[in-house]
């Protein structure tokens, strides 16, 4: 079992829960936020499910080898969030969980806390530690590559949704060997308020963009030039958008939404993708609906694209791919200062299992 103690941790202290905890324990808990990724949380949650949980639940964890903390302020006592370590699973394993208050966030607060919990569990003998954080909760997922856990991969409809259904769950891990500093991701998210020149505006896709990105996904002559040439179902486009800030954050993907700057209305798409950190590379790929066409909104988007990525992030090299037909395309990357290179014979798949050309194009840093 677990020394039952306080933890110094910095900016946080880390102590048992006490029943003086309970009145913030339901503000904290009544937060849209935290009731929407902690969905064993009842609703409304009142001061005997505090209660409950401080006497019972706590106190069983305590008892059969798990933990948990207050996530604390150092000077007033105030409670900032909660964090416990679950019970070991058959191999030894412990899973860690976290909440923050809605008055404590974006402070460090459960950055700070997570590193002094995993430093104090390994002292104690703890093998290895993990934590899973819903596809959507990126904020949690940030907390764990600050506090130097590794990400290692997606586990699929492994969590409860709030109102049914189940959702992809990230996982992340972190070992006694390791050396807990920060895993800063490869691409830096845009800055709030995205990236614009006051014409047109970059930003992270969302779930909310999803019916736009359909519409645009759908039209004949996107759906011509798109890799494969079909429509994707709304299904697919839905968690494309919904997942676009995880699959920012563990590189795998960066995907913005092109706004009319002035309207902030939905034009289009605009990609990073292939990011390949040793090389330095990605490509960047882009649609536009109909509707906005002409303005050469495009162009401005994928000049803000490379100026971002060369400037704010250790980008070298942007290449791109065009069909040979697609003379729309290649006019926005000459505009853009992209190179043509060479034409790779049926590269790209084709309509009815035919396969066509792609003519490459490349712009260093």
């Amino acid at each position: 079992m677990f020394p039952r103690e306080t933890i110094q941790a910095g900016p946080v202290t880390l102590r048992p829960p006490v029943e003086a905890d309970i009145p913030a324990v339901v503000r904290a808990c009544s937060d849209p936020l935290t009731q929407r990724f902690i969905t064993t949380l009842p609703s409304p949650y009142t001061a005997e499910h505090a209660h409950i949980w401080l006497t019972e639940v706590a106190e069983a964890r305590w008892g059969a080898g798990g933990a948990e903390f207050v996530v604390a302020d150092p000077g007033t006592g105030e409670l900032n969030g909660m964090l416990g370590l679950h019970l070991p699973d058959r191999f030894g394993n412990v899973e860690v969980g976290y909440w923050v208050a809605p008055w404590a966030r974006d402070k460090g607060v459960a950055t700070a806390a997570l590193r002094a919990l995993a430093t104090w569990a390994f002292e104690h003998g703890v093998p290895r530690l993990h934590l899973v954080a819903e596809m959507e909760n990126v904020g949690s997922q940030k907390v764990a590559l600050a506090a130097g856990f590794r990400h290692e991969g997606l586990r699929r409809g492994a969590g409860p949704l709030p109102g049914g259904g189940r959702a992809d769950m990230a996982m992340f891990g972190r070992l006694p060997g390791d050396s807990g500093e920060p895993i800063r991701p490869f691409l830096p998210f845009l800055p709030p308020g995205g990236l614009t020149d006051g014409v047109v505006t970059l930003t992270m896709l969302t779930g909310d963009d999803a019916p736009a990105y359909q519409a645009v996904a759908s039209l004949p002559d996107v759906v011509k030039y798109r890799v494969p040439p079909e429509a994707p179902p709304f299904e697919e486009t839905l968690y494309r958008c919904a997942g676009a800030g995880y699959r920012w954050l563990v590189g795998v993907q960066a995907e913005m939404a092109i706004r009319d700057a002035v309207t902030g209305a939905f034009a289009g798409d605009i990609q990073l993708s292939h990011l390949t950190p040793p090389m330095r590379e990605a490509m960047v790929g882009y649609s536009l609906h109909s509707d906005f066409r002409g303005r050469g909104l495009v162009t401005r988007a994928v000049e803000l694209l490379a100026e971002w990525a060369f400037t704010q992030t250790s980008m070298r090299r942007l290449i791109s791919g065009t069909n040979p037909g697609n003379l729309a395309s290649q006019a926005v990357l000459e505009r853009a200062g992209f190179t043509r290179g060479q034409t790779v014979k049926e590269y790209l798949p084709g309509p009815d299992g035919t396969w066509t050309d792609n003519v490459e194009w490349l712009r260093l840093r």
